[in-house]
């Protein structure tokens, strides 16, 4: 129910469920398709993933590569990755944090 004692215009919430489902539906597609990077060990190990936080690429500069020292090659492509991962989750929440409210604002629908 409205506040005030009215009934609510369900063709109305039916538009504004649907207006939430499409812009929800863009913005998951932006996040599928951006691209967001994330470096360490001063840039020699660079980590991309994209807006949903999948790793779709990693370069690895020649100079980080010691085969005497493996570990601290893991740590840098572990701590490029997080870093990249990181970047993603700010870019979803900048996508979708203001859909999320909106759907909170809605009568009758439980997010």
């Amino acid at each position: 129910m409205i506040p005030g004692g009215g009934q609510p215009d369900m063709q109305q919430l039916l538009q504004q469920a649907q207006k939430m489902q499409q812009d929800l539906a863009a913005a998951q597609q932006e996040l599928a398709e951006a691209s967001v990077e994330g470096t360490a060990g001063g840039g020699l190990v660079k980590a991309t993933v994209n807006g949903s936080g999948e790793l779709q690429g990693l370069v690895i500069d020649p100079k980080a590569v010691d085969p005497e020292d493996t570990e601290t090659l893991a740590d840098m492509v572990l701590a490029a990755v997080r870093d990249a991962n990181s970047a993603a989750a700010a870019l979803q929440q900048e996508k979708l944090g203001p859909l999320a409210q909106g759907m909170g604002g809605m009568p009758g629908l439980p997010f």
